[in-house]
């Protein structure tokens, strides 16, 4: 009995003083990355300033893009998201819309609205996808940009979205989802930091030559494979021919707590990341890529469930293989709405898909963990992403069990369990906070200070609803990963969106 008690207080000190160490690293990391999104944001605004986009928009070689968006059983938004798709502000692009083997009138509400006919198509298969049945345009001019895929169930967005690039004619596309509700200049903000580093041709680097005591220059050849920006939910926002008329914070629970999450996920997270050029993921609701690099690496792994950073993934995995300097940019604006699940069913069904896709991202690509070969992604991305993404979910849910146990073996000190706790949730009221205050000083994306302080009350409100859901459907995307069970991504039950109130506050 004395040495089993002596072997269990060595584990329980090592298993505390793992947990203290993780604890302080994570909060570490958080205020480094609450740093540099600060500084990042503060950059983006100071240049913007001088930033003209008519220039973009009436420039003759602005180069062309894709816009791809895969529909299964989207019946209820379709028309509202293509509508708002072809109003985009940008001088060359086209809309491509995949149905992916919908098993309700998606397909026949987009014919029956935008007059939609069969035309031969030379489909180039340059990515491997489930067979496409038949290609649509539309008879009507005003929506020439349209077309329309119609294919066999992929059983997942991703073997949807490498039919759409199949068809993209333009060097870059936008992935995005037909839930979402895109800003007007959506194109002309993302294309920006392309054509930036394009016409970025030298750099002055070196010591002054001895010879002839200039500096030489070399050129400046980092490319930038993709870029992403904020996303929102449109559960709340009134929307009137596929634009947002008027922005507000959900007013359902659930997708209260999802418009917080993501505001600290892209202001705090993906900026901070953005300005070490180590972003993790570059979001499936919007995100813009080089088509000749995604092509070449091969496109989006049709069977996974975290196509955003398995795309990601697989396109840094190819620069650095081939030795080629890359870039990842994201901008701070919020370009997207999507409208988040408002029933737990739906929530659930999507953490469960995310936390299958992170497991399966880890284990298909973990070659690349703490490989230098494969620069930050190696050595910062998927270390981050493993011990505070992938096994937070784990910690948390033995440190609950730990706890109960030593609350009921009466070995649980109180005064320090007090202190530990008041801490991290003190830690993470304050974090959430400052993100949406950040966010609304810089954007002013609500009109009232009362929607403002409203989100920031969510903030006191996770740790105790939210969170607990995120981690139980996390692991059990876990759980479903290991046993194998079948998943397909689904019916997201869209409610559709809010359409604008004729009222004087609807036209302030």
């Amino acid at each position: 009995m004395p040495e089993q008690r002596a072997t269990w207080e060595v584990i329980q000190f090592f298993y505390e003083s793992f947990i203290f160490y993780y604890g302080v690293s994570l909060l570490l990391v958080y205020a480094l990355l609450a740093i540099l999104s600060f500084i990042a944001v503060r950059r983006f605004l100071k240049k913007e300033r001088f930033v003209d986009y008519e220039e973009i928009t009436w420039a003759k070689h602005a180069p062309g893009v894709s816009i791809i968006a895969p529909a299964f059983n989207e019946s209820v938004t379709i028309i509202t998201n293509i509508r708002s798709l072809l109003t985009l502000n940008y001088p060359r692009y086209e809309v491509i819309i995949i149905n992916d083997g919908s098993t309700d009138d998606t397909l026949e509400k987009m014919i029956a609205q935008f007059s939609l006919v069969e035309v031969d198509f030379a489909y180039n298969e340059r990515i491997v996808t489930k067979p496409v049945k038949r290609v649509f345009k539309s008879t009507i001019g005003a929506y020439e940009k349209l077309t329309v895929i119609d294919k066999v169930n992929g059983k997942s967005k991703a073997d949807a979205s490498n039919a759409g690039i199949n068809v993209a004619s333009f060097p870059y596309f936008l992935c995005t989802d037909v839930d979402c509700i895109l800003e007007r200049n959506t194109l002309l903000r993302m294309i920006k930091p392309f054509m930036e580093e394009e016409g970025k041709k030298i750099k002055e680097v070196g010591e002054p030559c001895p010879e002839c005591g200039y500096r030489h220059v070399v050129e400046d050849n980092r490319r930038v494979i993709a870029t992403g920006a904020t996303l929102r939910m449109a559960n709340s926002c009134e929307v009137e021919d596929g634009v947002i008329t008027r922005i507000r914070p959900p007013r359902q629970l659930l997708p209260r707590f999802q418009e917080m999450e993501y505001i600290r996920a892209y202001v705090i997270g993906k900026l901070g990341w953005s300005m070490i050029n180590a972003v993790p993921n570059v979001s499936g609701g919007l995100g813009m890529f080089d088509k000749e690099i995604a092509i070449n690496a091969g496109g989006y792994d049709g069977k996974s469930f975290a196509e955003d950073m398995d795309m990601v993934t697989r396109m840094v995995a190819y620069m650095t293989s081939n030795k080629l300097k890359y870039k990842i940019k994201y901008i701070p604006f919020t370009l997207c709405w999507t409208e988040g699940p408002a029933t737990l069913k739906v929530f659930g069904r999507q953490r469960m898909r995310w936390g299958r896709g992170l497991f399966e991202v880890m284990s298909m690509h973990r070659r690349i963990f703490f490989n230098p070969s494969y620069g930050s992604m190696g050595l910062i991305v998927f270390p981050y992403n493993l011990f505070f993404e992938f096994l937070a979910p784990l910690i948390e849910a033995t440190g609950i069990l730990y706890y109960i146990y030593l609350i009921s073996a009466g070995h649980i000190n109180w005064p320090y369990a007090r202190i530990l706790l008041v801490f991290a949730y003190s830690f993470s009221v304050m974090i959430t906070s400052l993100a949406i205050l950040w966010d609304q000083i810089t954007f002013h994306y609500y009109r009232r200070w009362t929607e403002v302080l409203g989100l920031c009350l969510m903030a006191f409100l996770e740790p105790f609803i939210y969170h607990p859901l995120i981690v139980f459907f996390a692991l059990r995307g876990y759980f479903n990963f290991i046993t194998g069970k079948k998943h397909s991504w689904g019916n997201m039950q869209r409610q559709g969106f809010r359409p604008a109130q004729k009222t004087k506050e609807a036209v302030v």
